[in-house]
């Protein structure tokens, strides 16, 4: 019998975090929110990384995001990014606040500018969770 080659592109979901990738698999965008001080964050956690408050809840995000900064990455050892190169990796500024690192799909590394509009979207597999990426509205 021959196994799958492990990958390294796909969360290991569990019971904390199942909402935020079920949310995903629907094409929302999820979020914590602290109910002491009001700030969001992301990653997911149980507890307020800027109050360390326990009283947060899950809020949906509008998807919207600005460009912080990239890289184009050419070369990547680990199965599947490897079939994907070259890819933009990123960092983002989510309107609500928190930065998020994803990837830049459907647009030309020319065409990127840092505080570039983003969009989010959600890239999945079949019986896979799915993970968001980003992509401008006009490339």
């Amino acid at each position: 019998m021959t196994e799958a080659p492990v990958r390294f592109d796909l969360p290991e979901p569990d019971a904390f975090t199942r909402p935020y990738w079920d949310a995903a698999a629907r094409g929302k965008l999820l979020l914590r929110r602290c109910r002491a001080c009001g700030r969001a964050h992301h990653y997911p956690r149980e507890f307020c990384p800027h109050c360390w408050s326990e009283d947060v809840t899950w809020e949906r995000a509008s998807g919207d995001a600005t460009l912080y900064t990239w890289s184009v990455v050419h070369r990547n050892d680990l199965p599947p990014f490897g079939a994907r190169v070259p890819y933009v990796a990123a960092v983002v500024d989510l309107t609500e606040g928190p930065r998020m690192m994803t990837e830049i799909v459907g647009c030309e590394e020319s065409a990127l500018a840092i505080g570039m509009a983003l969009r989010v979207a959600f890239r999945g597999e079949e019986g896979r969770e799915a993970v968001a990426v980003f992509h401008p509205g006009d490339c």
